[in-house]
């Protein structure tokens, strides 16, 4: 699929979500191609706009992990992957326009608020908190839903990353098809 993305999504009017991990090169490039995918499945990629960013720089200008890549590819991904991703801190402009962040871990949802003006916090969910299978997390225990971090492991652990991401993405499209149709009522 085409990489469709423009740098003025606002004058589209576009539903931006924005997946959010470290440092931009595993987890939310990855939940960025695979929600794109289901958006795009479900007839919503036109409306919706996907995109990923870290809280940390320490990444900067890197492409997506040559694992993560191999990963993508082989649960079929492999023509969505952008090949002119640039790893990158969210920025003001990013915070501005977007309507929902999906951070992947307690961590990167902390650092995240901290980041945000109050008038946003409000739009932060963890990636993970969609999946209705898991139990909700007592208030301060939110680490117990992380997406699993596969940096320091091997194929195994971005096979469960991955998993992990794609049992999650339908019930983050069907979220937020909903908030298009209050919207659109609103």
């Amino acid at each position: 699929m085409a990489d469709n993305r423009t740098s003025d999504h606002k004058s589209d009017h576009k539903y931006t979500v924005m997946t959010v991990c470290t440092g931009n090169i595993c987890r939310s490039p990855m939940g960025e191609i695979i929600l794109r995918h289901y958006f795009d499945e479900r007839g919503l990629g036109d409306l919706v706009d996907v995109e990923s960013s870290g809280v940390s720089d320490e990444e900067w200008s890197h492409p997506i992990d040559p694992r993560a890549v191999h990963v993508l590819r082989e649960r079929g991904y492999g023509d969505e992957i952008p090949r002119n991703h640039f790893a990158h801190r969210i920025s003001r402009d990013e915070i501005a326009r977007t309507d929902l962040f999906l951070p992947m871990t307690a961590a990167h949802m902390r650092s995240l608020l901290r980041l945000l003006p109050p008038g946003k916090r409000a739009e932060v969910h963890m990636y993970r908190s969609f999946d209705p299978n898991l139990p909700k997390p007592p208030a301060g225990r939110e680490d117990t839903i992380d997406l699993v971090d596969p940096w320091y492991g091997g194929p195994h652990e971005f096979e469960v990353a991955i998993d992990q991401i794609e049992q999650v993405a339908p019930y983050i499209v069907d979220w937020v098809a909903k908030q298009l149709k209050a919207e659109d009522k609103g």
